[in-house]
């Protein structure tokens, strides 16, 4: 059973992680390069233009030009981007509508496997 994200269609604030997500976990380190996730680039390619994008990662500013290079060459979208987050969780602390519309969104991907499930628009 596929399944689906039901969000209403109010414009969104997508938070995003960079490693095992977007790109090959530590392929920067482990490679020596980075290497874009299939399918990743065309998700955010789909997204509402009206949508921001925020990019979280662990990365330190010595790895902050190549990264900003590598985005930039494959033309991935992004509004902002923060470097040398800590490497434990991401929480999300929101409120919930009076019209019932939960204002936080939690999925959680394999690593290196970008598959995030298929959006219908209907709150």
């Amino acid at each position: 059973m596929e399944q689906s994200l039901v969000l209403s269609t109010l414009p969104k604030t997508w938070i995003v992680d960079l490693d095992g997500t977007l790109l090959k976990h530590n392929g920067y380190k482990t490679e020596g390069h980075d290497t874009l996730l299939s399918g990743a680039k065309e998700y955010l390619d789909r997204l509402p233009k009206e949508d921001k994008i925020i990019i979280l990662t662990s990365r330190t500013d010595d790895y902050r030009q190549e990264t900003l290079e590598f985005l930039l060459k494959n033309s991935i979208r992004y509004d902002e981007i923060l470097f040398n987050m800590p490497a434990g969780e991401r929480i999300v602390i929101n409120d919930r509508k009076p019209s019932g519309i939960d204002m936080a969104v939690a999925v959680n991907l394999e690593r290196d496997r970008f598959m995030l499930p298929e959006i219908k628009r209907e709150r």
